[in-house]
C-alpha cells in the first residue's frame, strides 16, 4: 500500500485530494496550520474510507516546524511514496507600488519556501527508496501574469519552475515530478485573497461555473497512477469557460 503526504490538507484542493486518494487506497498523511480542521479530517477519512491516516500539525511557512513535525512520524510512516504540495495561497490583489510587504512575504513564505522546505526533506527519504512522485500545485498565473497580480503571479512562476529543476535533478534517482496548473477553482482562495470579504470573493466566480476542488483532486489521482514508465510533467486545467489567466467568458 503506498503512502501520500498532502500538505495544506484543511481545505479546498488538500481536502478533496486526501479524501480521494484515501478512497483509491492510499495511506494519507495530512498536513496543516488547523489542527481541528486536520482531526476532522482524518476521523473523517477513517470512518468513511477506513484508510489509515497521519496528521501533523505545522506552519509550513518556518522550516524548524517542518522539520521537526516530519522527524516526528512513525517508522512505519517513513516511506512515503507521494508528495502532493498543494500549500499555497493568495494575498491581497494589489498593484505593486501599493502592494503590502506582509503580503508578499506570506506568499514567498507559503508558496515558494514552504514548499521548498518539505520537498527536501520527502525527496531524501524517497531517494533512500529510489523511488517516488512529487506533485506541485501551481497556477495558471506560473505561466501567465496578471493585472494586480504581481507577486503571486511570480510565487507560481517560481513554482512552475521549481517543478522542470526537480524533474531534471531526480531523472536519476527514479523519482517522478509533476506541475499541475488550474485556473479558478471555487475553494477559499478568493475568500483569503481578500481577507475575509465574501462578497469580493464571490464576484471571482460570476457568470461562470469554476473548478471544483474534487476536479482537481481526480486530475492529481491521474497522474500519480499512470504505469511505472510515464510521467505526465506539465498539466493545465481550467475551466471551459477560461481559455488563460486573462481570458474569461461570463454569462
Amino acid at each position: 500500500m503506498k503512502t501520500a503526504l498532502v500538505t495544506g490538507a484543511t481545505a479546498g484542493i488538500g481536502r478533496s485530494t486526501a479524501l480521494l486518494l484515501a478512497k483509491n487506497g492510499f495511506r494519507i498523511i495530512i498536513t496543516g496550520r488547523r489542527n481541528e480542521r486536520l482531526q476532522e479530517l482524518k476521523k473523517e477519512i477513517e470512518e468513511k474510507h477506513k484508510q489509515s491516516v497521519f496528521a501533523l500539525n505545522f506552519d509550513i511557512r518556518n522550516r524548524e516546524e517542518v522539520e521537526t513535525a516530519m522527524a516526528q512520524l512513525p517508522t512505519e510512516w517513513q516511506n512515503i511514496d507521494i508528495l502532493v504540495n498543494n500549500a499555497g495561497l493568495a494575498a491581497g490583489l494589489k498593484p505593486i507600488q501599493t502592494g503590502l510587504m506582509a503580503d508578499w512575504e506570506q506568499m514567498i513564505d507559503t508558496n515558494i519556501k514552504g514548499l521548498l522546505y518539505i520537498s527536501q526533506v520527502v525527496i531524501n527519504k524517497m531517494i533512500k527508496n529510489a523511488s517516488g512522485h512529487i506533485v506541485n500545485i501551481g497556477s495558471t498565473a506560473g505561466v501567465q501574469a496578471y493585472e494586480n497580480g504581481n507577486v503571486y503571479c511570480a510565487t507560481k512562476h517560481a513554482v512552475h519552475a521549481l517543478s522542470q529543476s526537480m524533474r531534471i535533478d531526480l531523472l536519476k534517482q527514479g523519482i517522478k515530478v509533476t506541475e499541475i496548473r488550474p485556473g479558478m477553482v471555487e475553494t477559499e482562495f478568493s475568500l483569503v485573497r481578500f481577507k475575509g470579504d465574501a462578497e469580493s470573493a464571490k464576484k471571482a466566480y460570476l457568470g461562470l461555473v469554476p473548478l471544483s476542488p474534487d476536479d482537481v483532486a481526480e486530475t492529481i489521482l491521474f497522474a500519480i497512477t499512470r504505469p511505472p514508465h510515464v510521467n505526465i510533467n506539465d498539466l493545465e486545467i481550467t475551466p471551459t469557460a477560461q481559455a488563460s489567466s486573462y481570458y474569461v467568458f461570463r454569462q
